[in-house]
């Protein structure tokens, strides 16, 4: 069955007061207070915690040796091969490219080509 509105009751007037106090019952009262201690106590607890594992990491770095010795010897960085011109993928690239040959300038018609400039014989 829905539940509506009861419009046959007056509005409550300012002198009335509410059936209800708006504090609830005295056992709301202490349940509140209650879960607001433990909540308080369960910070105090957390921050405690926190404080202590960030001493014990403090202690721990203090008393470590600062620089360890390292326990092999560098060796000599290899040489890089490249695996697809030994495979004969690619072409062997020389080291310094060869210079390419320069172009001669570009021939203008209005100006004709270089061997027209000089006079037949």
């Amino acid at each position: 069955m829905p539940r509506s509105f009861d419009l046959t009751r007056d509005k409550p007037r300012v002198t009335e007061f509410s059936e209800v106090p708006l504090g609830g019952t005295r056992a709301q009262a202490m349940q509140r207070l209650q879960v607001g201690v433990g909540g308080v106590v369960l910070m105090i607890l957390l921050v405690g915690l926190a404080s202590l594992i960030q001493d014990r990491t403090r202690e721990v770095d203090a008393s470590s040796v600062p620089a360890a010795a390292p326990t092999t010897e560098p060796s000599a960085a290899p040489v890089q091969n490249d695996p697809l011109v030994e495979a004969g993928v690619v072409p062997d690239l020389p080291a310094q490219p060869t210079p390419t040959p320069t172009q001669s300038p570009a021939v203008v018609p209005e100006q004709g080509s270089s061997d027209a400039a000089t006079p037949p014989e």
